[in-house]
């Protein structure tokens, strides 16, 4: 159970948050974010985020390094205090942190910790390192998993899937996402936009790829930018940002977003075209839907919000059908490791499978509700083929009334069905895929 976070310093809280994730396979976000918020205005809030989110991008590595040192393995009710000293050795290795500093307060968080035998121990460990840290590298930079800092089941899959990509996707995940925002034309231009932040001076350039894009040089607190309040731009990552772009809106379209929540590209499909005849969003979490909820209130847009089930459409469709469908499925969110690095820790192979049932049911369901005539876009955020292009090539297989409308663009890598965006500084790892439903003659 985590302590109060008032009474622990930075290093001990983040160790806690990390060995919660890892020993019971939980979101990083969904720990980390509600821990935080009970002391939002704390100091050392970015720092704790630091450390959480740095671990999880090296874990391998780090894992690696503290074996090298750790010649007997701990007890498994100290797992706290092996954490603990990932921790040390990432502000060792990766942090403009002084080494005396990262010594020092790691080794005295094992008191908070209540286990102040082992102030000692971390002390040594981490002075080891700093004496031998050249040979430490040498050794671990010999194991692959801990040179590319992925798991092995992880890389084997994306040099199976992607041989002659597979090094630049391994690159990207170990990088910073860059922030990205999403002008919202009904609002102002993004040139206009431009000129505000130049006159802060912040530090942005367009996206090639989107005429909504804008990224950011540097990552910055949200409600410092300006406009934000005003509802005059989001944050979401230029890839997700084609999804609006690619449904094809005109007015007085029904449209469905199938797998709403958070509400980004709920809000975008309402900032691309505000004639719809209806936008239905839903989702079957209460939690999630509130988020959806929340960032239409902030940009001043409505939609027909609804706590449901997509798979089991008796029990909220209407039996009017929609002229667009987006199933943004549930996905094993592979291409967006670098957002969230927890994902190479918290996935394992088998479950990469088992993500394919769901998404089918879901593309198998919505099918009905679609207008002979009518698109529905399917995206996910995996680079996985099983989730992408051979789940849509299984479907055409099984559905005769249903076709691909291919996208022509100059983004992503064409699919048998679709196309796969893999994960670069300028967008995360995604898939899309168009399908028509024909008329009958």
């Amino acid at each position: 159970m985590l302590m109060q976070k008032k009474s622990i310093n930075p290093q001990a809280f983040s160790a806690e948050i990390i060995a919660l994730v890892i020993s019971e396979k939980k979101s990083l976000n969904n720990v980390l974010s509600p821990a935080l918020q009970k002391n939002p205005q704390d100091k050392n809030n970015s720092l704790i985020q630091e450390l959480c989110y740095g671990v999880f991008r090296w874990l391998p590595k780090l894992e690696a390094m503290a074996d090298f040192f750790i010649q007997k393995p701990l007890k498994e009710k100290d797992f706290d205090i092996y954490v603990l000293i990932l921790v040390g050795l990432y502000q060792l290795a990766f942090l403009r942190m002084p080494d005396h500093a990262a010594v020092f307060e790691t080794a005295q968080a094992a008191e908070q910790l209540g286990k102040p035998w082992a102030t000692k121990f971390i002390n040594a460990v981490l002075r080891n390192y700093l004496r031998t840290k050249e040979k430490c590298e040498k050794v671990v930079n010999q194991i692959p998993s801990s040179f590319y800092a992925h798991p092995t089941w992880l890389l084997e899959a994306f040099q199976k899937n992607w041989p002659e990509n597979w090094l630049s996707i391994v690159e990207s995940n170990n990088q910073r996402p860059p922030m990205t925002l999403r002008i919202n034309k009904l609002k102002l231009s993004r040139d206009l936009y431009l000129d505000k932040l130049k006159k802060e001076n912040i530090q942005a350039r367009a996206c090639k790829y989107l005429s909504s894009a804008i990224i950011l040089n540097a990552a910055c607190e949200v409600e410092k930018l300006p406009g934000y309040a005003e509802g005059e731009f989001s944050v979401q990552d230029s890839a997700a940002q084609l999804a609006a772009e690619l449904l094809l809106l005109l007015p007085g379209q029904r449209v469905l977003d199938a797998c709403a929540a958070p509400g980004g590209k709920t809000t975008h499909i309402l900032e691309t075209e505000q004639n719809l005849n209806e936008l239905m969003a839903i989702d079957n979490k209460a939690s999630r839907l509130n988020k959806v909820k929340e960032n239409l209130a902030r940009l001043h847009l409505d939609a027909t919000l609804m706590l449901a089930d997509a798979t089991h459409s008796q029990t909220w469709w209407d039996g009017k059908r929609f002229d667009r469908i987006l199933l943004d499925a549930p996905c094993s969110a592979t291409g967006i490791i670098r957002r969230h690095p927890d994902i190479k820790i918290i996935r394992q192979p088998e479950g990469i499978i088992a993500q394919t049932e769901p998404q089918s049911k879901l593309l198998h369901a919505l099918w009905p509700l679609l207008k002979p005539g009518g698109l529905l876009l399917y995206a996910s955020c995996s680079i996985f083929p099983e989730e992408n292009t051979l789940l849509l090539e299984n479907f055409l297989k099984d559905q005769p009334d249903a076709c691909e409308d291919v996208i022509h663009a100059t983004w992503g890598i064409p699919q048998k069905v679709g196309r796969q965006i893999l994960p670069s500084y300028e967008m995360d790892g995604f898939f899309y895929a168009r399908l028509s439903k024909t008329i009958p003659l």
